[in-house]
Order: structure tokens, then C-alpha cells, then sequence
């Protein structure tokens, strides 16, 4: 298992540098211009001087080897930076966004806790919710609380975050009151009273989120769990006089997860991308709007930085879903 890590990570390198080489070449190729935001009573060659001090006037296999180094090489060194003291990376040039004139990883540092807090709390309950409600319907297959699971699943698949969002908006701020329909990620948690608010405002968000994931890993689990429940092992241990409660949940259960593991692994990077929706509808200030807002501004190093942290996670969380698959089947063997 180690060995197949490690090959993988290696084999990841190229992977991800082919991944970036796509994403710049296509940001390239998008219409679009950085200086459009500009007003118009800039003159032509301050706007062009403004173009070369962006590194606009280089070519194009110059300014993708530069970000390559400043993504790979100077940010790592900037972290270590941070967190040692040291100062390798001093006076050496970062990704810098171009709509703020600022680091983007600073950026994405800050935002990064308010999506984390929104997406990883939704995935966290999604999934909890889910694995009880696939295992049970799978149980009591065709029950009344199947086709409820059926249905709130079809819901789930069908209804974008965008409309499900306006919805609990309408019905829960606007008709009831109940809760608040922005999110304020300028909030403080330090008291009782504020962590009710804060959980008051993050009800929403989570709740659009986690419906999906539900839905999706629910199904998942419940097509897993009836594929075992009709194996030959399930019906010897209940002719060895096994109780059905040890047959559903030690037999049954750890075989039917193998599957869903995968599942639930490979769908991490999935639901960032849910959020990109969420986080505008709900105005979260978090990494989805911040994706939202460069590519509205034509913030080239911003976008390209952020579309490849996604791309990383995929891999990523690939890499993961094959190692958990390999732990929990002992058959598998990656030598």
C-alpha cells in the first residue's frame, strides 16, 4: 500500500502540472481584458504601461513557468515563512491578484474558514444523515420509509442550489422570520448568544447543501447494502443462528461501505463546487464568491489559482477513495 502511495504521488506531479498547463492555456484563450474595469479617462499608454507592470507584455510560456514557481516554489517557502520564522522567501515575487494588488494565497487564507465552516459542516451531516437512511431502507426495502428516502432522494437530484437556496430563503426568512437570509462572515463567536446566532445563520447554507449529499450518498448506500443483503455469507450467518442485528451491521454493513467510501471521498471536491452557488446565494464571503468576483473582474492569477486548488482536491481526494478501498477490502492488493 505505501509503495502504490508513493507511485501515485509521483505520478500525480505531471498530472497536475498538465491540469494547470490546461487551465492557463484556456484563461488565455477567454475573452476578456483587465484593463476593462479602467475608467476611460485613463489614457492609452498609462493603460498599456499598467498592461506591462501586470506581466501582459511577456509571452505566454514565460508567464506560465513564473506562476509555476511562484504556486510550487515561493508560496511553500512563504508558508514555512509563517509558521518558522525564517526567511526564505523574502523579497521574492508572489502570485499577486490583480484586482486587489494583494497575495492571492493571503486571500484564500482568509476566506478559507468561512467556506470550511459552511461546506465541510453540510458534507459532515449530509453524509450522517445519508448512511442511516441507505442502510434502513435497504432493510426494510419497499416500506413506507423507503419511498419517503426515494423521494426526498429524487428532490434532492433534482432541485439546483440555486432554487432550493431562493426557496428556504422565502419560506423560513422572509414568510416566517426565523432566520437570517445573508450570512454576515464578519460575525464574532464569543458568548452563548452569539454561537446561537451563528448557528442560526448557518442553518440554511448547510441545510441546501447537506440535501444534496443526502440524496446522492443515501441512494448509494442503500443500492450497497441491498447487493449484500442477497449474498450467500448473509444467509449462513443467519442459519449459524447469528442475530440480525450483529449479521446487518458487521457483515452486511462493512462490505456494503466499500463502495460508498469511494463515493463519499470522490464527492469532497464536488461539493466545493456546490458552494460556489450557495456562498453567492447566501453571501457567504468564503472561496466561491471569491471565484465569482475574479472571473467577473478578469482577475486572471486569482482565477487560475483557485480553479487549480480544485483541480488538486480531485486528485487529491482520488488518491484517497483508492487507499480507503484497498483498507477495507483485504482482497484488494495494489503490489
Amino acid at each position: 500500500m505505501l509503495t502504490f502511495t508513493i507511485r501515485r504521488l509521483v505520478i500525480s506531479i505531471p498530472t497536475l502540472l498538465f491540469i494547470a498547463l490546461v487551465i492557463f492555456l484556456l484563461l488565455e484563450l477567454s475573452p476578456g481584458d483587465p484593463m476593462a474595469n479602467v475608467p476611460l479617462t485613463v489614457p492609452p499608454e498609462v493603460k498599456e504601461q499598467m498592461r506591462l507592470a501586470l506581466g501582459l507584455g511577456e509571452p505566454v510560456h514565460i508567464r506560465f513557468f513564473k506562476w509555476i514557481v511562484q504556486f510550487f516554489w515561493i508560496e511553500p517557502l512563504n508558508l514555512i515563512d509563517h509558521f518558522l520564522g525564517t526567511g526564505f522567501a523574502e523579497g521574492k515575487l508572489r502570485v499577486i491578484s490583480w484586482q486587489t494588488r494583494s497575495p492571492v494565497m493571503d486571500i484564500v487564507v482568509q476566506r478559507l474558514p468561512q467556506t470550511l465552516w459552511v461546506v465541510g459542516l453540510s458534507y459532515v451531516v449530509g453524509v450522517a444523515i445519508a448512511l442511516p437512511i441507505g442502510i434502513y431502507s435497504a432493510y426494510r426495502q419497499y416500506s413506507l420509509f423507503d419511498q419517503a428516502g426515494t423521494f426526498v432522494s429524487m428532490i434532492g437530484y433534482s432541485v439546483p442550489p440555486f432554487f432550493s437556496g431562493v426557496l428556504v430563503i422565502v419560506i423560513f426568512s422572509v414568510k416566517l422570520g426565523w432566520l437570517p437570509s445573508i450570512y454576515d462572515t464578519t460575525h464574532v463567536v464569543d458568548s452563548w448568544d452569539s454561537f446561537v446566532v451563528q448557528l442560526q445563520q448557518m442553518i440554511m447554507p448547510v441545510m441546501v447543501l447537506a440535501l444534496q449529499t443526502t440524496a446522492q450518498i443515501s441512494r448509494f448506500m442503500r443500492a450497497s447494502m441491498l447487493d449484500n443483503l442477497n449474498q450467500d455469507y448473509v444467509r449462513t450467518a443467519r442459519a449459524k443462528g447469528m442475530t440480525e442485528r450483529v449479521v446487518v451491521l458487521t457483515h452486511v454493513l462493512r462490505n456494503s461501505m466499500i463502495p460508498v467510501v469511494t463515493v463519499i471521498a470522490l464527492g469532497v471536491p464536488g461539493i466545493f463546487g456546490g458552494a460556489i452557488i450557495t456562498e453567492q446565494v447566501f453571501k457567504v464571503n468564503g472561496i466561491g464568491q471569491l471565484l465569482i468576483t475574479a472571473i467577473q473582474a478578469n482577475d486572471l492569477p486569482m482565477v487560475q489559482t483557485l480553479t487549480f486548488i480544485f483541480a488538486v482536491l480531485i486528485v487529491l481526494f482520488n488518491l484517497i477513495a483508492d487507499v480507503l478501498y484497498g483498507i477495507l477490502d483485504p482482497r484488494i492488493r495494489y503490489d
